[in-house]
């Protein structure tokens, strides 16, 4: 993502929230997966930003936010976190992109705060990591385990990876401490919005790899049959899809044009 200047939001509980934007058009919010800061989004946030107003934050405890309670972090508590930089950026509606942890925070933005979302995309995500299939325990220790070489795997094409270094360094890259590590494992694991998401209202775009090991594709299945106006996109890739497919851009990008100016076919 390309150098923006740093604005502040204020949440419900004071603390402070880190955002950025880039771009001028339609508003499209970008809520990041877990532990992983606004500079993450990189080339994706770029790419969508040649056609939308594109704003991108840093969860409380990550980066240039302020770190509030960890023991009290929930994926609903971060959906209140994004209105709050939508409310500091002057914006009442915005269509929403999360991925992953972001992805079950949009989920709760949706559901709770229905005005503020125009369309609605879910990359990697779930309602709840009990809802379909059990993530594979291996997958997971690598994911705790910090090492970047065990994570990059479940994330990223090795050829991909390979070629865009620097993609993959502002993606792993993050500034947190313990605490707010363990509260943003807990917020998302602990999360479960199966039963709010019939509340969801808004065009919704489901999009998930084949390939992911850490969330199974069967979640998203779950995703696009009880969310109302869901589709559901599956592409040949893993957990960070986003960053390695361009084909997830295209799709992400044709869903939230307005009819007249999505490409053909």
């Amino acid at each position: 993502m390309e150098e923006q200047d740093i604005q502040q939001a204020t949440a419900d509980d004071g603390t402070p929230i880190a955002f950025a934007e880039q771009g001028v058009g339609v508003p499209v919010l970008l809520i990041a997966g877990q532990a992983t800061g606004m500079h993450g989004w990189g080339p994706f946030a770029d790419a969508l930003a040649r056609d939308f107003r594109v704003i991108v934050y840093d969860h409380r405890g990550i980066g240039e936010s302020g770190l509030g309670d960890p023991a009290a972090y929930s994926t609903r508590a971060f959906a209140d976190d994004a209105v709050a930089v939508l409310d500091a950026a002057g914006v009442a509606a915005a269509h929403v992109v999360g991925h992953s942890m972001g992805g079950r925070v949009a989920q709760w933005l949706a559901a709770d705060h229905p005005e503020r979302v125009r369309r609605l995309v879910l990359i990697a995500t779930t309602s709840g990591d009990r809802s379909a299939a059990r993530r594979d325990p291996a997958a997971v220790a690598d994911l705790l385990s910090g090492d970047r070489e065990r994570m990059l795997p479940l994330f990223f094409d090795d050829g991909w990876a390979a070629a865009h270094p620097a993609d993959v360094d502002r993606f792993f890259t993050r500034v947190a401490t313990r605490p707010a590590l363990r509260g943003h494992f807990a917020a998302s694991r602990d999360h479960d919005g199966s039963a709010v998401l019939d509340r969801i209202r808004g065009d919704t775009l489901v999009v998930h790899g084949r390939h992911d090991a850490l969330t199974p594709v069967s979640h998203a299945h779950l995703l696009a049959e009880r969310i109302p106006h869901a589709t559901l996109s599956e592409f040949e890739a893993r957990h960070g899809l986003h960053l390695d497919t361009p084909e997830v851009e295209e799709a992400v990008r044709a869903f939230l044009l307005p009819p007249g100016q999505r490409p053909a076919g």
